[in-house]
């Protein structure tokens, strides 16, 4: 039996997936040790595996599908959806991935895999024909980026990401800002999507259903917008920069 040809079907395997073969898990696990004792097989974390191309050396399963695999319910989100959705021609070397169960960030050929956990559980897809990628849609990816401003990406990238995600669907927003039930996240979602509401796809039902949201709390869009101006509508504080933007890109500004 040739277990790493086996195995190329199946991006990510552990030994259990391995156990399959043999029904003996001493015996599964002394053939994986083979395989990555001939530099066939890669150790990706704690029971993760992944066959290596014979070709270049790397790693069969990609950053997506890793994500991915590292426990039950775990799915990419974050600037890392919007790396998968195509949204920035810019490659990360953080993954961002949001599970339930923590994990202790490690690293795998020059990726960084950090923990999220999640506040709602709505929009989550899996991807068809991609070898078991799971995710937020883009939707979910909004508003996730939205919210953790300054944690996870600065401004400048979330509102360049946002301007560039295309059309979305206002009744899948206004479904998860709903189970979010976060005053501040109506705020940012009328901000941000009101500024390109045309390519969006968005109609003025949809702001309207944020605005009611708002209440009478006035807040800064982050911590370096004291510096910034007040938009009247959003009763939020944003960095005069943000303002100068068109179309994701800065413009000159006094900064």
């Amino acid at each position: 039996m040739n277990l790493y040809f086996k195995q190329l079907n199946k991006p990510i395997f552990s030994i259990e997936d391995v156990n399959k073969y043999y029904d003996n898990l001493n015996s599964a696990r002394s053939a994986v040790q083979r395989l990555l004792k001939s530099g066939m097989v890669k150790k990706i974390r704690n029971n993760m595996y992944t066959c290596i191309n014979g070709e270049n050396g790397m790693a069969i399963a990609n950053r997506f599908q890793i994500g991915s695999s590292i426990n039950e319910g775990a799915y990419i989100s974050h600037h890392t959806a919007m790396e998968y959705y195509g949204v920035t021609d810019q490659v990360y070397y953080d993954v961002y991935v949001t599970s339930i169960t923590k994990f202790n960030d490690f690293e795998f050929e020059g990726y960084r895999y950090h923990h999220v956990f999640p506040n709602i559980s709505d929009g989550v897809i899996k991807e068809a024909y991609s070898g078991g990628v799971m995710l937020t849609d883009k939707e979910r990816t909004v508003l996730d980026s939205m919210k953790d401003i300054g944690k996870i990406a600065g401004i400048e990238e979330v509102a360049t990401n946002i301007n560039d995600t295309g059309r979305l669907n206002e009744n899948k927003l206004l479904s998860y800002l709903e189970e979010y039930d976060n005053q501040f996240l109506y705020q940012k979602a009328g901000y941000f999507l009101s500024k390109e509401s045309n390519k969006h796809g968005l109609s003025e039902v949809f702001f309207e259903k944020c605005k009611c949201k708002v209440g009478k709390s006035k807040r800064y869009l982050t911590k370096d917008a004291e510096r910034g101006s007040y938009d009247v509508t959003w009763q939020i504080i944003v960095p005069n920069y943000i303002e100068s933007m068109k179309n994701g890109v800065l413009l000159d500004a006094d900064i």
